[in-house]
């Protein structure tokens, strides 16, 4: 414990006295050189980043102008679809294109998939009922 109270005594010392001895060393001319380019980092600094990020940018907007450039002709047969299937021991065999799901994600996802195609089929059957009462009701009222 003594040691270490020596070491923190030991760096205070020195940093005080580097410290003091750096301030009545330093001439008024190294305080205006340490102002004019501490005053032209802020100034130049906001055009700097400006700059880089046009550079980054122009870089980013490249790559992806290469990748893009990939069409999907050439796609074909180099991306292995996944069947759809209701079976729950398809998994471990096929290939994931996308996140590696687990059953219970992968039922749920069907089960949502599912459910919105009887929805829609329902709202189908709604519609089409409706236009058909809609010309039943015209051959029955009359004017």
């Amino acid at each position: 414990m003594d040691d270490l109270i020596n070491l923190a005594s030991v760096v205070w010392n020195r940093f005080s006295t580097n410290l003091q001895a750096t301030f009545d060393s330093t001439t008024p001319k190294k305080w205006i050189q340490l102002i004019i380019i501490a005053g032209a980092y802020m100034l130049l600094r906001p055009y700097i980043i400006k700059l880089g990020s046009k550079s980054q940018m122009k870089t980013h907007e490249r790559e992806s102008a290469e990748a893009a450039a990939i069409s999907p002709n050439e796609l074909r047969g180099r991306v292995q679809i996944p069947e759809d299937s209701d079976s729950e021991d398809d998994a471990p065999t096929a290939q994931a294109t996308g996140p590696d799901w687990g059953k219970k994600a992968r039922r749920r996802q069907r089960d949502m998939i599912k459910k919105l195609l009887e929805a829609e089929e329902r709202r189908l059957q709604e519609t089409k009922e409706e236009e058909e009462d809609k010309d039943i009701e015209e051959y029955l009222v009359k004017e």
